[in-house]
C-alpha cells in the first residue's frame, strides 16, 4: 500500500521571499525611527552639566560692565587765546582752588587793556573838570540870585517908606510910584532868579548823573578788560586732581581748546553702558551690586543719558555708602542691576542648553538617571544666573543645562 506523501505548505522559495519582505520592512522602520529624531546618544556624564530645579528668591537683573570715574569733573578751557609762558604744575597735581596752573601771554590783549585804562583815566579828568566847571556855575548863579533877592528887599523897603510919606503928602506922586515900580521890577527879577537856580540845579544834577553812568560803564569795561587779561592765567576752578593736561611752553593756544580737566577724588561714581533693549526699563533709584575683595557693595543709579550710541546707553551709579578702598579712577566694574523686586520662583540654572533650545525645551534626566529626554518648558524672566521656569518642570527635577551642539536631533541621552 502506497504512503501519501504531504505537501509541504511553504517552500523554501517562499520562506526566502518572506524574509527579505521583513528585512525590507525594518529598514524601512529603521530608517523611518532615524529621520524622524527618535536616536538615542550615549553621554559621559562628566562631560555635560547636570542641573537641580528649585524654589528660590528670584529677582530679574543684568550684567553690565562699568567703569569708575571721579565723582565730578571740571574740564579746564582756554578763556582767551596766547602762547604759552610758564607752567606751574605738571599733569597728576593736587591743585587747591584758585592755584594757577599754567600762564599765557597775549600783546594785542594786554595792548587793549592798557587802551582801555587811558581812557577811563581820561574820562575821569574830563569829569573832574566838568564838575568843576558845573560847581563854579552854581555858585555864580547863587551870587547873583543873592544880589537879586539883596535888591528886592531893599525895593520893597523903599516903597513901603515911600507909601506911608506920600500918604502923609510928605512926597510927591511920582517918587512914590518909582518906588513901587522899582519894587514890581525887583518881584519879577526874583521870580526869574529863582526859576534859573533851580532849573542850573537840575541840569547840573542831570549832567553829573550822566558823567557817573557813563564813568561807571567805561570801569566796567575796564574791569571786564583785566579780567580776560587775568584769565591768561588758567587757574584751578576746584580743589581735586590735574588730569590730561595738554600744554607745553611755547605752544599757542587758541580761545576755547580743551586743556585738560580738574577731578574731584575724594568720591566716586560708575559710568555704566546698557543695551538699549532695556532703556524702557532703567530710571533714576535702581539698584546694582557687585563683589570685589570677597564684599558686596551696593550701586544706585543717579543719572540716565537717554541717548543711545551704537545701540547703547549710559547711566551714573553712586555708592551707597563708603566706596571700595583702594578703588581708582579707570577700574572696570561687573555689575548686576536689579530689574524688578525680589519674589518666589522656580529656577533652573543657565547654561548653553538655551541657544540651542531658545528656552523652549531642555533634556529632563529620569529618576534613575541613566536617561534625559526632551520635556517642552517655557521660561520667563531671568538674572545673572538663573532661568524664571513658568511651565514644564517641577521642584527636585534634574535637567541638562551644558551646551547641546553636539547633540544634533537626538531625542534622548543614554548616560553613562
Amino acid at each position: 500500500m502506497d504512503v501519501p506523501i504531504q505537501k509541504k505548505k511553504f517552500s523554501n522559495q517562499k520562506i526566502a521571499l518572506a524574509l527579505g519582505v521583513l528585512a525590507i520592512i525594518a529598514l524601512i522602520v529603521y530608517v523611518v525611527f532615524q529621520t524622524s529624531g527618535g536616536s538615542k546618544l550615549n553621554v559621559e556624564k562628566e562631560r555635560i552639566s547636570i542641573s537641580t530645579v528649585k524654589n528660590d528668591v528670584f529677582q530679574e537683573n543684568i550684567p553690565v560692565n562699568g567703569i569708575v570715574l571721579p565723582i565730578t569733573t571740571i574740564y579746564l578751557d582756554a578763556l582767551e587765546g596766547g602762547r604759552v609762558e610758564e607752567k606751574f604744575v605738571e599733569d597728576g597735581a593736587m591743585l587747591k582752588k584758585g592755584e594757577p596752573i599754567l600762564r599765557l601771554s597775549n600783546t594785542d590783549l594786554e595792548l587793549t587793556l592798557v587802551n582801555q585804562e587811558t581812557s577811563v583815566y581820561n574820562l575821569l579828568t574830563q569829569m573832574q573838570i566838568s564838575q568843576n566847571a558845573a560847581r563854579q556855575n552854581t555858585i555864580n548863579r547863587q551870587n547873583q540870585f543873592t544880589d537879586v533877592e539883596n535888591n528886592l528887599i531893599e525895593a520893597e523897603r523903599v516903597y513901603k517908606l515911600n507909601k506911608r510919606l506920600y500918604e502923609k503928602g510928605a512926597i510927591g506922586r511920582m517918587d512914590y510910584e518909582s518906588s513901587q515900580n522899582n519894587f514890581e521890577y525887583q518881584k519879577e527879577r526874583m521870580k526869574l532868579a529863582e526859576q534859573v537856580l533851580s532849573e542850573d540845579s537840575i541840569s547840573s544834577k542831570l549832567e553829573v548823573n550822566q558823567a557817573k553812568n557813563s564813568y561807571a560803564r567805561t570801569q566796567s569795561a575796564l574791569e571786564l578788560m583785566r579780567k580776560k587779561v587775568g584769565d591768561l592765567v588758567v587757574r584751578a576752578p576746584i580743589d581735586g586732581q590735574l588730569t590730561s593736561l595738554d600744554a607745553e611752553i611755547g605752544q599757542s593756544i587758541n580761545k576755547g581748546t580743551r586743556l585738560g580737566q580738574v577731578d574731584v577724588t575724594t568720591a566716586y561714581k560708575v559710568r555704566v553702558d546698557i543695551d538699549q533693549h532695556y532703556i524702557s526699563r532703567i530710571y533714576n533709584g535702581q539698584r546694582g551690586t557687585f563683589t570685589l575683595n570677597n564684599k558686596t557693595y551696593t550701586l544706585e543709579i543717579k543719572k540716565v543719558f537717554t541717548q543711545v550710541i551704537n545701540g547703547r546707553f549710559q547711566v551714573d551709579m553712586k555708592f551707597e555708602g563708603e566706596a571700595p578702598e583702594g578703588i581708582r579712577r579707570g577700574q572696570n566694574l561687573q555689575i548686576r542691576v536689579a530689574l524688578s523686586a525680589e519674589k518666589e520662583a522656580l529656577l533652573v540654572a543657565k547654561g548653553g542648553f538655551f541657544q540651542k533650545t531658545g528656552g523652549n525645551w531642555i533634556f529632563k534626566v529620569s529618576e534613575d538617571g541613566n536617561t534625559a529626554y526632551k520635556v517642552n518648558i517655557r521660561l520667563g524672566s531671568q538674572n545673572t544666573e538663573y532661568y524664571e521656569v513658568l511651565e514644564g518642570l517641577n521642584p527636585g527635577d534634574k535637567v541638562v543645562t551644558s551646551s547641546y551642539d553636539s547633540f544634533g536631533d537626538t531625542e534622548e541621552l543614554i548616560l553613562k
